[in-house]
């Protein structure tokens, strides 16, 4: 449904105008914007006197049937709103923020196959039964071979001598502890690789992918995914694959499940453990105390400070299923409600100094793997392992690592991600 909105597209219940310091018309899904920054100055100065804010939109921009969405910039909102599925839904719109304007409304629907945009309890059932693929013994069987993977990734960067960080050592190991998951052969995991860059590049036009091209690339890796998972039913072999579709009928996943819970690995595992890693590397040669700092002691508290400075995703949204409050503003049923990750993880009632790149930071309760509730990461423990295995790997080889030009972004409304990274690695 659409909400109630004055001729202004402002909803009844919102406040009228823009804060001091947001300029008029500002879009904090803009994915302009985020080709060349992600907008912590304007995150917090809505955290100081508008921490619920109503962002107009032109209408259907989004993808949507409305006229903008609210901006949910702190830490303790961000978890109330992920930790109450049954009022805020990732079902409804779905939990991607923005679109292409061009989309249709039955190619976002498609998309509520996938967990990320399911809403209890068909969630609880479908991950009750995916995360037997991350309990502590299943990664610790993966972190040999990588390990010994993130060693050959560094190895083969070093022999290069200089080159792109994101697609010499950032994109590897991600993609390469996926395939080891699933079991997919080492011939087709580049093929993995380019439908995973297309699914999520669609709004950046120097990489040439149309909403078309990144709906036939999800096609295609659900399709390979399927064939993947009839293939282990029809053999069985000592892998997650096998056990996840032994039987369906025993509480296991059908063929066309385990393709969209592929699908949402290429994204959530793929992509945003690539570009935390490309995220450090660069805060790292930034701050060289920091890299000095983990050279010498390998802190293990590093791999969560990495991911809440990079927070790879910036915002997910959720849809009020009823009228309710938040943060003091009126939210109407039916209004999409954005969790500005990246806002949170620099809210200073939570971290002290947040906009320092601190290694030893501890606690660290950032919100870059989810603000909690069922979507909270599945993965967390994978990328923090990858994360962890691929700076110590750098760390070994080529200490002296060096930068050689400034990080070219990503255009994406909900993705803090680098393209391109150049460096010198001797």
């Amino acid at each position: 449904m659409t909400c109630p909105a004055s001729p202004e597209g402002i909803p009844k219940g919102a406040p009228a105008g823009t804060p001091d310091g947001i300029p008029d018309g500002f879009d904090f899904t803009d994915p302009d914007l985020y080709q060349h920054r992600v907008p912590l100055p304007e995150f917090a100065r809505l955290r100081q006197v508008a921490p619920v804010w109503w962002n107009p939109q032109p209408h259907g921009v989004a993808g949507f049937d409305d006229d903008g969405y609210w901006v949910v910039t702190r830490h303790a909102d961000v978890k109330e709103v992920s930790t109450r599925p049954e009022l805020f839904s990732s079902h409804v719109n779905t939990a991607i923020i923005r679109f292409n304007e061009h989309i249709r409304r039955d190619q976002i629907d498609a998309q509520k196959l996938i967990m990320l945009n399911m809403d209890p309890p068909e969630h609880t059932r479908v991950r009750q039964i995916v995360q037997r693929g991350f309990t502590p013994r299943a990664i610790r069987a993966l972190e040999d071979a990588l390990r010994d993977r993130a060693t050959r990734i560094v190895a083969g960067a070093k022999a290069a001598g200089s080159g792109d960080f994101v697609t010499d050592i950032a994109c590897e190991l991600p993609l390469q502890a996926i395939a080891e998951l699933i079991g997919v052969p080492q011939q087709d995991r580049a093929r993995i690789f380019d439908w995973s860059n297309k699914m999520v590049a669609y709004d950046d036009p120097e990489l040439a992918i149309t909403e078309e091209i990144g709906t036939e690339a999800a096609m295609e890796l659900i399709s390979y995914s399927m064939n993947l998972a009839a293939d282990r039913k029809a053999c069985p072999a000592k892998d997650i694959v096998s056990r996840l579709v032994a039987a369906e009928d025993e509480g296991n996943l059908g063929a066309d499940e385990f393709g969209f819970f592929v699908l949402l690995l290429a994204v959530a595992g793929n992509e945003t453990t690539r570009n935390a890693i490309s995220h450090g590397m660069h805060a790292f040669l930034t701050h060289p105390e920091q890299w000095e700092l983990f050279k010498r002691e390998r802190p293990t508290t590093a791999a969560d400070e990495i991911v809440r400075w990079a927070t790879p995703v910036v915002s997910f949204q959720r849809t009020a299923t009823r009228d309710t409050e938040l943060g003091g503003r009126r939210i109407t049923r039916g209004q999409r409600v954005g969790l500005f990750y990246s806002s949170a993880n620099h809210d200073p009632e939570v971290f002290e100094r947040p906009e320092v790149f601190d290694i030893t930071r501890d606690p660290n309760p950032h919100l870059g793997f989810g603000g909690g509730g069922p979507h909270f990461c599945l993965g967390r423990s994978l990328a923090e392992l990858e994360i962890r295995l691929i700076f110590n790997a750098i760390a070994d080889a080529i200490p002296d690592i060096r930068l050689a030009g400034a990080p070219r972004r990503l255009r994406s409304a909900w993705l803090n991600g680098i393209k391109e990274l150049r460096v010198g690695y001797a």
